[in-house]
C-alpha cells in the first residue's frame, strides 16, 4: 500500500475533531427534537443533499458505474447499520448517558472493527493486540463500577451507545469491499439513501403531532451540524481515507474523540471529568493505542 499523504491525515483530524464535538451538539439538539426522531431526519435531509450531488457529478463524469445487484442490497445493508441504526443508538444512548462515557465506548470502535476484520480474515489477532484488547475492556469496567450514575451516565444508555459503536464497526469492515469499485460520494449517497428509506417509517412516526415551527435556532443549528459535518463530510472522508488505507489504522484515530469530547463537555456544559472516567478513559485509550500498535 501506498504511503499516505499528510493531506489526508489532515482530512482525518478535521473528521475526528468534528465527531469529537458532535456530542455536545447532540445533547443541544435533544433539547429541541425527540429523540428518536433526530436520526432518521438527519438521515433524510443528509440523503436529501447527497443525491443530487452525485447525480451531477455522474452526469459530469459520463461514467455509468455498473453495479451487481449483490452490490446494491451490500450497500442497502450497509445504510441500515452504519446510519439508520447507528445514528438512533447513538441519539439514544446520548440521551441516556453522559458526553464522557459516550465518548470513551465509542472509542472502542477500533477494538470491535479488529475483531470482525480478524472473523473475516482480514487481520490477524496477535498476543500484543489481544492485551490491548482486555485492558480496554478493564477500562471500560472501571467506568461503570467506579463512575455508576455519574452525571446523568445509565447502563441502559452506555449500551445503546456501545450499539451504536458495533453498528459502525460493521460498516467500517465490511465497506471495504465496495469502496474497492466505487468512490466515496457514490457509495456515502446510495448508503445515505437506503438509510433514510429504512428509517422512514419512524421519520413519519415521530412527526405526527410535532411541532417543527416550534424548533428555535440553536435547534435547527445543532441539526445542520450533525447533518452537514457529522454526517455528510465527515462520511466522505471516512469513505475516501478508508480506500486508502486499512480499517483498524482509521478507525484507531477515534481515540481522540474523547479527548475532544470531554473538553467541550466541560467548556459547554460544565461536565466535570471525575476520577474514575480519568482511569477507565486511560485505560481504554491505552488498550486501544496498544492494540494499533500490535
Amino acid at each position: 500500500m501506498k504511503p499516505v499523504p499528510r493531506a489526508l491525515y489532515a482530512l482525518i483530524l478535521l473528521m475526528t475533531g468534528i465527531w469529537g464535538a458532535n456530542y455536545v451538539v447532540a445533547k443541544a439538539a435533544l433539547s429541541h427534537f425527540p429523540a428518536l426522531l433526530i436520526g432518521p431526519l438527519r438521515a433524510t435531509l443528509a440523503a436529501a443533499l447527497l443525491a443530487p450531488a452525485y447525480l451531477v457529478v455522474r452526469a459530469r463524469s459520463g461514467r455509468d458505474d455498473a453495479w451487481t445487484a449483490r452490490e446494491l442490497v451490500f450497500v442497502g445493508l450497509l445504510g441500515v447499520f452504519g446510519i439508520t441504526l447507528n445514528q438512533v443508538f447513538f441519539i439514544l444512548g446520548m440521551a441516556r448517558t453522559s458526553v464522557a462515557h459516550a465518548a470513551l465506548l465509542i472509542a472502542t470502535t477500533p477494538l470491535q472493527v479488529m475483531a470482525l476484520a480478524a472473523a473475516r480474515g482480514q487481520e490477524r489477532i496477535t498476543a500484543r493486540k489481544a492485551a490491548g484488547m482486555l485492558t480496554a475492556v478493564a477500562g471500560v469496567g472501571v467506568l461503570h463500577v467506579g463512575d455508576a450514575g455519574g452525571r446523568g451516565a445509565t447502563l441502559a444508555g452506555d449500551l445503546l451507545v456501545f450499539l451504536a459503536a458495533f453498528c459502525f464497526s460493521l460498516y467500517t469492515v465490511f465497506s471495504k469491499e465496495v469502496t474497492r469499485r466505487h468512490n466515496s460520494l457514490t457509495v456515502n449517497a446510495l448508503g445515505y439513501v437506503a438509510g433514510a428509506l429504512a428509517g422512514a417509517p419512524l421519520l413519519a412516526q415521530q412527526s405526527l403531532g410535532f411541532e417543527y415551527g416550534s424548533v428555535g435556532a440553536g435547534g435547527w443549528l445543532a441539526l445542520a451540524y450533525m447533518t452537514l459535518l457529522a454526517s455528510i463530510l465527515c462520511y466522505l472522508i471516512f469513505y475516501y481515507a478508508l480506500d486508502h488505507m486499512p480499517a483498524s489504522r482509521l478507525a484507531a484515530f477515534s481515540y481522540l474523540q474523547p479527548v475532544i469530547a470531554a473538553v467541550t463537555a466541560f467548556v459547554f456544559l460544565h461536565e466535570p471529568v471525575t476520577l474514575p472516567v480519568a482511569a477507565g478513559g486511560a485505560l481504554v485509550l491505552g488498550g486501544v493505542w496498544v492494540t494499533g500498535r500490535g
